[in-house]
C-alpha cells in the first residue's frame, strides 16, 4: 500500500520522536524511508551579515550542509540505513512537505506533532496542523512524550478504528487492513452511541418510549459493526473485534486510546455529515491533539 515513508525532522529531539513508529513501520513493510529537513528563508537571513562578509548564500550552503550531516547521522540508526535518502530544502515547512509527499504515490509521511521551539514549531497549529490540512497523503502524528527510545522500533498490537457508519469514515479501512497484515496487528472497530433524546420525537399527541428507541438504535450500530467485523474477518483477518461505546465520539475514542497499550488510531478525515459529523477540526482534530497515542490520518478520495 505504501512505496515510501517520509519523515520530516527539524533537527530537534522532540521531532525525532517519530522515529520509534518510524522504524516499526519500516521493519514490517520494507520500504524506502527519507528523511527530509527544511531550512526556513527567514533563519537565511537572519543569520546573513554582508557587513562581515557572510553572505546569504554562504549561510544557506552552511545549513544545508548542516542539515544534510544530521539526517546522515539520523539514518545511520535507522533500518537498512544505507537506503535511506536524505533530502535538505528551503522553504515553508509545511508546504515542502507536502509538495514532496504529492510527488510520490504511496507516500507515507510520519512526523511529530511537537518541534523546535519558537515561532514556527512542529506542532498541532503550525507545521504539523498546516501538513494534516493540505496533505492528500496518509499522514501518521505522534506525540514525543510517549517514553520510547528513538533507537528501538516501537512495539505496536493494536489498530483502533473509528468508525460513525458513513462510506467516508470507511475510507480508513483499507489502510486498517494493510497496517494488520504487514504489522500483524489486532483490528478493534469502534463506534461511539449517544441514545436518542425524546424531544427530538415527542408530540403533543406522542410520547415516545425511549428505552424501546434506545435499544432500537443500538441494534442498528451493533449490526453494521458485527456486519464489518465479518467483512474483514472474510479478507484473512482472524483477530478482528468491536466496541460500541456510549458518549461523545472525541472523548471516548480518546479514552479508549489511553486504555488500550501499544495501539494505533487510524481515521479518516471527515465523516457523517449532519450535527455530529466528524471533519477535520472536529473529532479526528480532537483525537490528534489530546489522545496520547499514534494517531493514522487517511484523507477522503478525491471527489468525497
Amino acid at each position: 500500500m505504501y512505496t515510501r515513508i517520509l519523515v520530516p525532522l527539524d533537527g530537534s529531539p522532540r521531532s525525532e520522536g517519530i522515529l520509534p513508529y518510524t522504524r516499526a513501520l519500516a521493519n514490517a513493510h520494507k520500504i524506502p524511508l527519507e528523511l527530509l529537513h527544511v531550512i526556513e528563508p527567514q533563519i537565511i537571513s537572519t543569520f546573513s551579515d554582508p557587513a562581515h562578509a557572510r553572505y546569504a548564500d554562504v549561510v544557506e550552503a552552511d545549513m544545508r550542509r548542516n542539515g544534510l550531516a544530521y539526517l546522515k547521522t539520523v539514518a545511520v540508526s535507522l533500518p537498512n540505513s544505507a537506503a535511506v535518502r536524505c533530502s535538505v530544502y528551503v522553504g515553508n515547512p509545511a508546504d515542502v512537505i507536502v509538495d514532496s509527499a504529492a510527488g510520490q504515490a504511496g507516500t507515507l509521511i510520519t512526523m511529530a506533532t511537537h518541534g523546535r521551539s519558537g515561532i514556527q514549531r512542529w506542532l498541532i497549529g503550525s507545521v504539523a496542523d498546516k501538513v494534516l490540512r493540505g496533505t492528500a497523503s496518509h499522514l501518521l502524528l505522534a506525540r514525543t512524550d510517549t517514553g520510547h527510545k528513538n533507537n528501538e522500533p516501537a512495539a505496536l498490537k493494536t489498530v483502533l478504528a473509528p468508525l460513525d457508519g458513513s462510506g467516508l469514515a470507511e475510507t480508513a479501512l483499507p489502510a486498517v487492513v494493510a497496517l494488520a497484515k504487514t504489522m500483524a496487528l489486532e483490528i478493534v472497530l469502534v463506534r461511539a452511541f449517544i441514545p436518542p433524546s425524546g424531544a427530538l420525537y415527542a408530540t403533543d399527541e406522542y410520547v415516545p418510549n425511549l428505552v424501546a428507541l434506545t435499544e432500537q438504535a443500538r441494534q442498528e450500530v451493533k449490526s453494521y459493526l458485527e456486519g464489518k467485523v465479518e467483512q474483514l474477518q472474510a479478507e484473512g483477518l482472524s483477530r478482528v473485534s468491536y466496541l460500541l461505546v456510549e458518549g461523545q465520539a472525541a472523548a471516548e475514542i480518546i479514552d479508549l486510546a489511553r486504555k488500550t497499550p501499544d495501539n494505533l488510531v487510524a481515521m479518516s478525515t471527515h465523516g457523517r455529515s449532519g450535527v455530529g459529523r466528524w471533519v477535520l477540526g472536529s473529532v479526528t482534530d480532537r483525537v490528534v491533539r489530546y489522545a496520547g497515542d499514534p494517531v493514522l490520518i487517511v484523507p477522503p478520495p478525491k471527489g468525497r
